[in-house]
């Protein structure tokens, strides 16, 4: 199983950016897509989370800005980011939670990065 994760970039404070995280590959069942960030110097954090059933779960310091979504048919899942602040620097990683036909799933994508310049 792989993750693809893509639409990271240089954007200015305030803007906004959509991260796509498309997972392939012997996928049998998604319980759970999260994203997750990690800026220079500081521990990983989860951003966001999306069940299969579609229940979402946010950081406090993004509640209201970052939005989750997931595709169903693309195993896709998307992290809309609006007023982007300085401190939204990280490389933003996805995490896919769920089973193969070879058992238990806990997949990483590569991260892309997110740079917000003010």
């Amino acid at each position: 199983v792989q993750l693809q994760a893509s639409g990271g970039g240089l954007v200015q404070v305030g803007g906004s950016l959509r991260l796509s995280c498309t997972a392939s590959g012997s996928i049998i069942r998604i319980n759970r897509l999260d994203w997750y960030r990690q800026a220079p110097g500081k521990q990983r954090e989860l951003v966001a989370s999306i069940t299969d059933g579609g229940s979402k779960n946010y950081a406090e310091s993004v509640k209201g800005r970052f939005t989750i979504s997931r595709d169903n048919t693309k195993n896709t899942v998307y992290l809309r980011m609006n007023s982007l602040k300085s401190e939204d620097t990280a490389v933003y990683s996805c995490n896919l939670v769920g089973w193969s036909a070879r058992g238990g799933l806990d997949a990483w994508g590569q991260g892309t990065l997110v740079t917000v310049s003010s």
